[in-house]
């Protein structure tokens, strides 16, 4: 898996090493087991190894090619690499070990820009050709890897975490506040911006190829593509392709020369995964699961891991959320608010006593329709083709439902009439425009009167080629929150613990066949994920076929109305929280007081606690450490 960071210098200014290096070693859980550089001219690449595939010293990187004119820095798995290097020796291509990556060199110097398009796995790659005096950065097609980049007089830098940019003197002093904007709204900061102003995201299926003093232009070499292509295929072909498709995907990413194994939710989709894996291998697959709180998915878990006779590992826990949050948020580097961050860091540490690698259900709900807003849409889909009185009955009737529990279905009502991209950011968002309206001070109410993450929804809804509308909203899912929110979540927890996993369902050959099937095979009526669960009903336990989807979630309704509540208090009405000018500070009592009093708005408040530990954590730890290295100059 590993860590990667580097930089290119001006034209004509010579690579600086010694910035490398403390950008590498803001790196080192990444990669545990070495760390290595390779410094020619302008560029710089420094690497940390996780060591995966072949742990001999040969896999060691930076990676040159034969004649050293083309070095390799990569975070990833390559899983056809083994076809690749038989094409490529075919050619007269010389390798010198038995690691998936090394391919990657060989790939550009005989395909050129083709190289990233060729590739089946998830990899952020940094590559260095000193002839042509280019450097091609390369993000995998749906995000699983990272590569966050900054560029200004002193030239380009990369890295596999925003902590890592931060070592550079230059960078992270100005808030990019369109992104804290959307942050409000989403729990996290979409690509291709970051919190910080002059730091951004490569966004996935892209690439960018530098040549030293020129801006950097990142451009796709894949496209998402929700076209249908098996328009008139039968139920009972698509289960079999779906069968075929997923079991493949699980089955090339068994690689490893380290101990493997998978998490273990509870859920359909880690389910198969591990019906899966067991069924391919002879030793028994160790699992992993934990449960917070009082409501947990072990028992579903044990289901699965009693059925297929797994090394099962279980733990259920009650985190010190006061000790464990600054930690947690200073590893994301920016603003990250998913609450599943936090199960999936423990379960990542306990996993990691006895694997190095972990298989994973996620994607699974993006690319075959398994979240409750698809239903729900399709809900506002069937209602606003009433007539127009019985419409606005249905309407009234939920916006009056009862109770603090019940805001939610008020708001859904309320917002049933609303075109689709507003109407399912409202689905899915902390704070909707409004709300966001009611809690910034009288400077940011003016400057974000617009709506700007509804506009970008609705674009990316016009754009989309999927024929009905739940399929244009699991392609929007496709495009923002499965590379930003989970697959983010997923890297930065396990890798915080030097820990790899890999997802099956993210898989291109799995999406692209998910994209391409009717929506009306995946989601029928009330029901998601149809499809995914035929296909794989004779290897899932019934009760979990027939369970209603839970998230990986915490119980912060009750922590915010208990035992945390005065600790959010403290940190949202804080001194320095006030200071900062963002949000009026009654707006803020007054969410803490109606969700003591009943109303749910645990997500919110946790939103907003994330945000304030960021600005001390990492924000303001950066500013003090720039005027503590402005006074000693």
């Amino acid at each position: 898996m590993c860590g990667i960071a580097g930089m290119l210098a001006p034209d004509g200014e010579p690579g600086d090493l010694e910035t490398v290096r403390r950008m590498s070693d803001a790196l080192a859980h990444r990669g545990p087991d070495g760390d290595g550089f390779h410094h020619d001219a302008e560029c710089v690449l420094g690497h940390r190894r996780l060591a995966i595939i072949d742990l001999s010293p040969a896999a060691a990187q930076p990676m040159l090619n034969e004649d050293g004119t083309v070095a390799i820095s990569v975070v990833g798995e390559i899983y056809n690499h083994l076809e690749l290097r038989a094409d490529l020796e075919a050619r007269g291509h010389r390798f010198k070990s038995k690691t998936d990556i090394e391919v990657i060199a060989h790939l550009w110097e005989e395909y050129g820009e083709k190289m990233p398009s060729m590739l089946r796995g998830m990899f952020a790659i940094a590559l260095w050709d000193r002839k042509k005096r280019e450097l091609v950065l390369a993000r995998d097609r749906y995000g699983e890897k990272s590569i966050y980049w900054t560029f200004g007089r002193h030239g380009l830098a990369w890295a596999s975490e925003i902590p890592a940019l931060l070592e550079l003197d230059h960078v992270g002093h100005d808030i990019d506040m369109a992104a804290l904007d959307a942050y409000l709204a989403l729990q996290y900061v979409p690509h291709p911006s970051t919190i910080f102003a002059d730091i951004k995201k490569l966004p996935p299926g892209h690439m960018m190829i530098v040549r030293p003093g020129l801006t950097p232009i990142a451009r796709p070499y894949a496209r998402i593509d929700h076209t249908p292509r098996y328009a008139g295929i039968t139920e009972q072909e698509a289960e079999r392709e779906v069968r075929r498709v997923v079991e493949d995907a699980v089955k090339v990413r068994l690689m490893s020369d380290v101990p493997l194994g998978a998490f273990l939710s509870g859920g359909i989709d880690s389910s198969i995964v591990v019906a899966v894996m067991a069924r391919a291998t002879s030793a028994p697959v160790k699992t992993f699961s934990i449960g917070i709180g009082e409501k947990t998915e072990l028992p579903f878990a044990r289901m699965v891991a009693e059925r297929y006779r797994t090394d099962h590992h279980e733990e259920h826990v009650q985190p010190d959320m006061m000790h464990m949050l600054p930690a947690i948020v200073r590893s994301y580097g920016e603003p990250f608010a998913d609450p599943s961050a936090v199960p999936t860091r423990i379960l990542s540490a306990m996993t990691k006593k006895h694997v190095t690698v972990a298989l994973s259900g996620d994607a699974g709900d993006e690319a075959f329709g398994g979240y409750k807003r698809y239903i729900w849409s399709h809900v506002a889909h069937t209602v606003q083709r009433m007539p127009a009185l019985a419409r606005r009955g249905v309407m009234a009737v939920l916006m009056r439902a009862p109770g603090g529990p019940a805001r939610w279905v008020r708001e859904y009502g309320r917002h049933l009439g609303s075109d689709e991209a507003t109407r399912y950011l409202r689905f899915i968002s902390h704070f909707s425009a409004d709300e966001k309206t009611d809690l910034y001070t009288h400077e940011l109410r003016a400057r974000f009167a617009k709506d700007a993450t509804a506009e970008r929804f609705a674009a990316i809804l016009a754009q989309s080629a999927a024929p009905d509308a739940l399929g244009k909203l699991l392609e929007l899912d496709v495009r923002t929150y499965l590379p930003d929110d989970i697959l983010v979540k997923v890297d930065i927890a396990s890798m915080a613990n030097s820990l790899e996993v890999r997802a099956p369902f993210v898989d291109h050959h799995v999406m692209e066949l998910a994209a391409g099937l009717p929506t009306a095979l995946k989601i029928k009526g009330l029901t998601g994920k149809v499809l995914l669960k035929r296909a794989f009903a004779d290897l899932v336990p019934e009760p979990i076929l027939k369970r209603a989807k839970r998230g990986f979630s915490l119980p912060l309704g009750r922590w915010f109305s208990g035992e945390m509540y005065g600790f959010a208090r403290d940190v949202l009405l804080s001194k320095a929280a006030r200071e900062r000018g963002l949000f009026t500070p009654h707006a803020v009592e007054d969410l803490l007081a109606r969700h003591k009093r009943g109303e749910d708005h645990g997500d919110r408040i946790w939103n907003l606690v994330v945000l304030e530990l960021w600005f001390r954590e990492v924000f303001e730890r950066r500013s003090g450490r720039a005027v503590r290295a402005a006074a000693s100059a």
